[in-house]
């Protein structure tokens, strides 16, 4: 049996399945979403960082803080994943970004 979780913290989602965490990154200040996401890193294998439209450079932004500051050594960017969608009835388009943060 699969045990979810969620738990919201300043505008960022964290749906928890096994060895993944899916996190949400948002308009919210960069080192504060950096900070917020350690602990989860710290008891998860794998981070999955989502963001879409004008919040991409923050996911962008809180993977290198995350890589090359903070885990320096210890973590490393395994995957990017490049996307558009279409919205729903509008017939524009948004980007959407997934950064794969594994530790090492």
């Amino acid at each position: 049996m699969l045990m979810e979780e969620s738990i919201e913290h300043h505008g960022q989602e964290q749906t928890a399945k096994s060895e993944d965490a899916i996190i949400n990154i948002g308009n919210d200040p960069v080192m504060q979403s950096a900070v917020e996401l350690l602990p989860i890193l710290g008891k998860k294998s794998k981070v999955i960082l989502k963001s879409r439209g004008n919040s991409i450079p923050n996911a962008v932004a809180v993977a290198n803080i995350i890589t090359e500051k903070m885990l320096k050594g210890n973590s490393r960017i395994e995957k990017i994943n490049l996307d558009t969608v279409e919205a729903a009835g509008i017939g524009s388009m948004i980007s959407t970004i997934e950064i794969i943060l594994v530790k090492i």
